[in-house]
């Protein structure tokens, strides 16, 4: 059998490994347009601050040393430039000689990967506007920022690589500007968890402007003008592109594949395209999402290496190996937090017309009286019916890639928050509490679907009807400190001895810091007669990040 596959970086080289190691006496070929294969994309951005000092270091495999261990023909620089179904063969071009070839194939991987947007705007094209996808995208940054590294730059786009660059950016020392065309940074995630990290980026001094676009760049002098559709400019003297990237069909269009509603290269469970002989992994296909059942593409590294082995597999035994999808499961380092998110977010269930509720919980990271402990916000979905969790979103510090990936596990095995209640987790004061924030969440949830506690949201408060009175459950020193305007103080211990002071025919509106004071209110209320009583999911500390968010995306638009 011959095996040949086009790209050489995950899900490309995964399948290769994986073929030779199911195949011994398999030729196989693997053609990589780029100079290097195997390498670590999401490693990129570090090098370029100088996190990770060794460039070698970025390099899993090398052509050559891929080549000796697994005894695959490595072409890089060659790009594949058509494919003929039918003859079942590729035409190839090497990008040093320029001459072009042919190579048959028994069966075909696709793995071109996903092209990074690039609008055609006004000057688009200037030295010093950069996009990062690649080694040499890496390598021409890192020189110029060298170049410049007390000087201005500017990021177009708040999504999970425009947000690591601008980090690694600012560590270098240059004055950083952030511009994102959303009303949020990081779109799979919602606006409550984004509010924390946004608010978090703007404390480092970082410029972060919402609701704003680039409208063109122009040359000034040595330096770069950035307009935005705000009539400003922003001076810069590197602007790092990181809008969006789409699937890398050219191939697969070339060649008469189908594709899907989400412009990706149609795979079916096996991983095989509208073609039998073909297969095709990583960032150029889509399938259905296991959650909203639409489809979509999916841009990690995580998922691409697994459809390799998956491909690989399906291949040398026949198709008896599904795939099923990917959660999207990721997690980005913002400065000293960590933000991480799994399934579907809020917004999107809502446009998949997927019933749901929420739950926002603040736990310490671990036992409190144990130094160091941080606060952590979780955000989870889950359905009305049966608590099947849909969704977990975490901002926090410490212990935040290990809470969302058992919360993740849950999800992708379709299981509930009840699961959650019950998830034993590794407990010493260093590391967690008796009650670890997964379990918390569980609890909160359970109570939301038992209808024990009914919440509401931060940006209901606005809506509370007249015949509502919104009570703060906190201390009076807490209250003093701030608060929810047009808001009442009766801290939770006077509550029982002040029932006499709340009517019973209005709607009681409670909310302490977090949830769990409103929570223990709302049961006292409930016991008492009070039956119209409602929590403030997430406490006024959710409150108090989206608020500010939300006013500065006012004026924003307001001054447009």
């Amino acid at each position: 059998m011959k095996y040949v596959i086009v790209g050489a970086v995950a899900g490309g080289a995964s399948s290769a490994a994986r073929l030779r190691r199911m195949d011994e006496k398999a030729e196989i070929v693997i053609f990589e347009k780029g100079e290097y294969i195997s390498y670590a994309n999401c490693g990129l951005p570090y090098y370029i601050g100088n996190i990770i000092k060794q460039r070698d270091k970025l390099f899993v495999q090398t052509a050559a040393s891929f080549n000796q261990r697994f005894n695959i023909d490595v072409r890089v620089k060659t790009e594949v430039i058509s494919i003929d179904a039918v003859n079942k063969t590729i035409t190839a071009r090497d990008q040093v000689s320029n001459k072009e070839y042919t190579e048959s194939y028994d069966k075909l991987v696709l793995s071109p990967g996903a092209d990074p947007v690039r609008p055609p705007l006004p000057g688009i094209n200037l030295e010093g506007i950069f996009t990062l996808r690649n080694v040499a995208d890496t390598d021409y940054i890192k020189k110029y920022v060298d170049q410049h590294k007390s000087g201005k730059a500017v990021v177009v786009g708040g999504g999970f690589i425009g947000l690591e660059m601008a980090e690694n950016l600012f560590h270098l020392g240059l004055d950083v500007s952030i511009i994102e065309m959303g009303n949020q940074i990081l779109a799979p995630i919602d606006f409550p968890i984004a509010a924390i990290v946004q608010q978090h980026i703007r404390s480092k001094g970082v410029d972060l402007r919402l609701n704003t676009s680039v409208a063109g760049f122009e040359k000034n002098n040595d330096r770069l003008k950035v307009r935005l559709n705000t009539e400003e400019t922003i001076d810069a003297d590197i602007v790092i592109l990181s809008i969006g990237v789409r699937p890398d069909t050219r191939l697969a269009v070339q060649a008469g594949l189908k594709l899907g509603n989400a412009k990706g290269i149609f795979v079916n469970e096996y991983l095989q395209t509208s073609d039998p002989n073909i297969y095709a992994v990583g960032d150029a296909i889509e399938f259905a999402n296991p959650i909203t059942g639409q489809s979509m593409n999916t841009y990690l590294a995580g998922p691409a290496n697994k459809q390799g082995r998956i491909c690989a597999n399906n291949i040398v035994f026949g198709n008896n190996e599904k795939y099923h999808g990917a959660i999207n499961t990721a997690i980005v380092k913002v400065f000293d937090m960590t933000v991480a998110t799994a399934g579907t977010s809020s917004k999107n269930l809502g446009a998949s017309k997927i019933p749901h509720m929420l739950s926002t919980t603040h736990s310490s990271s671990h036992a409190t009286y144990y130094p160091g402990a941080q606060q952590m916000h979780i955000q989870i979905a889950f359905s009305p019916e049966d608590g099947r969790l849909l969704s977990a979103q975490i901002a926090g510090y410490d212990g935040v890639d290990k809470r969302m990936e058992m919360l993740s596990s849950v999800i992708k095995r379709n299981s509930t928050i009840y699961e959650l209640m019950e998830m034993e987790h590794a407990y010493a004061p260093p590391f967690s509490s008796a009650k670890d924030p997964v379990n918390m969440a569980g609890f909160v949830a359970e109570n939301i679907l038992q209808k024990r506690m009914t919440p509401f949201y931060w940006n209901q408060i606005n809506e509370i009807e007249s015949n509502g009175i919104l009570i703060d459950v906190r201390s009076v020193k807490e209250n003093l400190a701030g608060t929810i305007p047009n808001s009442i103080n009766i801290p939770i211990d006077e509550l029982r001895s002040k029932l006499n002071t709340i009517p019973k025919d209005k709607t009681i509106y409670l909310f302490c810091e977090v949830g769990l004071r409103g929570y223990l209110s709302q049961r006292i209320l409930n016991q008492n007669g009070f039956d119209k009583v409602y929590n403030l999911s997430g406490g006024y500390s959710s409150w108090k990040h989206c608020n500010a968010e939300s006013k500065i995306a006012s004026e924003t638009i307001l001054e447009k």
